[in-house]
């Protein structure tokens, strides 16, 4: 096997003679001259094959390629401002490997449902690769960010006896002769490792059954979920500004080239750094009301109002202290006001939503016990939850940012089925 370059490395290979394995992009022809653009995952470059330069068999070659052939080309690196890559080949050699008859993709517009059934090519267009490689500079900002600040990784089961909210939405299973379920959150499991370890998250799939069609929802979808002992809820805020404003500013600096790609306005990306604003539930409400929005005190947000209020933000905004009566029983009430939570939801600008959701969870183990009782859930499946606050409870607090809305907001993309290599949607299991 010959050694290879990647399209990557051909800026330490100027002058040089290299091979490199790759793909056909695209090519135009002006006769004597063919310039075939050529990509092998790393990147994108120019091969320029000149008809006087080359043998007959290698120039015959290089015509019969047609769109997503693969090839090995032998070819020395130029350098060529005018690139994207900065480099170009000049061909010398081609080994065709397959030749490729009726690609499906081609240039001219397709449908979204054309492009999802053939998603496993799809994902070989630029936007398509850029938005991947941001997903992958995302996730690595996300474990360098708790792994810098002293959080041990902890991996949470998929399957679970119970939820952390409530079984509906979920996927039953049978496990032999118990029930069981595909897991929602690792949170609960998240608290007792943080008993442990003082500071823990995890990293891992996810599974909601919501019969939602909603450029926002995913089945299955990538959860972050750091818990913190000794931690309360103004300390857990200052977590996540710090948190997300790290992720942003590590892609706006090493994934420019790709943000370009897609069209994203990186000028609202730099903009996104700690702190971030901060309002009440209750001054939510009063803004959405005096902007005609038909809502009243003790009723969630949909995607309109969350949207209203990030409009009046230029980096994402927290919003504080919801009612009791509609978020989960583990959140701890504001000691001064017992009908809201010391929790905060935290909305992207620009339309995305909601992308974090924390709290500070209830360490009391009397208070635990009477939430349980009121949303009727069983303590048999319960117990082992119970007793962290049994055995050496102390004030704690967490949160959970979903991924692939937060690529989707990082990358400016319309709908979430981009942001995932192969999304599952309340229709689409395939491929």
């Amino acid at each position: 096997m010959r050694k290879l370059t990647t399209i990557s490395q051909l800026k330490d290979a100027a002058g040089q003679s290299v091979w490199i394995g790759c793909w056909l992009n695209g090519k135009r022809s002006s006769g004597k001259i063919q310039f075939l653009q050529l990509r092998d995952g790393t990147g994108y470059v120019q091969g320029v094959a000149v008809k006087s330069e080359l043998p007959e068999s290698v120039w015959e070659s290089a015509g019969k390629l047609t769109q997503e052939s693969s090839l090995y080309v032998k070819g020395t690196v130029r350098e060529e401002p005018r690139s994207q890559s900065g480099y170009e080949l000049t061909v010398e050699d081609i080994e065709i490997i397959q030749l490729t008859q009726d690609y499906p993709i081609t240039p001219k517009e397709h449908g979204v449902d054309f492009l999802m059934d053939r998603r496993h090519l799809w994902l070989r267009s630029s936007k398509q690769r850029a938005i991947l490689v941001i997903r992958a500079e995302i996730i690595r900002s996300i474990q360098q960010f708790f792994d810098e600040h002293g959080f041990t990784l902890v991996d949470p089961p998929i399957l679970t006896p119970s939820s952390s909210e409530g079984t509906t939405n979920l996927f039953h299973i049978k496990y032999f002769d118990e029930d069981a379920y595909l897991t929602q959150s690792g949170q609960l499991y998240m608290e007792a490792a943080a008993m442990a370890l003082g500071k823990v998250y995890s990293f891992g799939p996810t599974f909601r059954a919501e019969k939602s069609k909603t450029r926002r929802h995913l089945i299955e979808f990538w959860m972050i979920e750091p818990e913190m002992a000794f931690v309360d809820h103004e300390e857990n805020l200052r977590v996540q500004e710090r948190f997300v404003s790290f992720v942003v500013q590590n892609v706006v600096a090493n994934c420019r080239k790709e943000l370009e790609t897609i069209g994203r306005d990186i000028s609202k990306l730099e903009a996104i750094q700690a702190p971030f604003p901060r309002i009440t539930y209750d001054e939510a409400i009063a803004f959405l009301q005096e902007r005609q929005h038909e809502i009243q005190w003790g009723e969630d947000f949909g995607a309109p109002h969350e949207t209203a209020i990030a409009e009046s933000y230029d980096r994402p905004v927290f919003i504080t202290h919801y009612p009791a009566s509609f978020k989960a029983f583990y959140m701890k009430p504001d000691p001064n006001r017992p009908e809201v939570v010391l929790c905060a939801d935290m909305i992207a600008p620009e339309g995305y939503g909601e992308i974090i959701g924390g709290s500070q969870r209830i360490d009391d183990p009397e208070l635990l016990a009477e939430r349980f009782q009121e949303h009727e859930l069983s303590t048999e499946a319960y117990q082992w939850y119970l007793d962290l606050r049994k055995y050496g409870t102390v004030p704690h607090s967490g949160f959970g940012l979903g991924l692939e809305r937060t690529v989707a907001w990082i990358c400016g993309l319309e709908h979430v089925r981009e942001t995932i290599p192969f999304p599952r949607l309340l229709y689409r299991l395939y491929p």
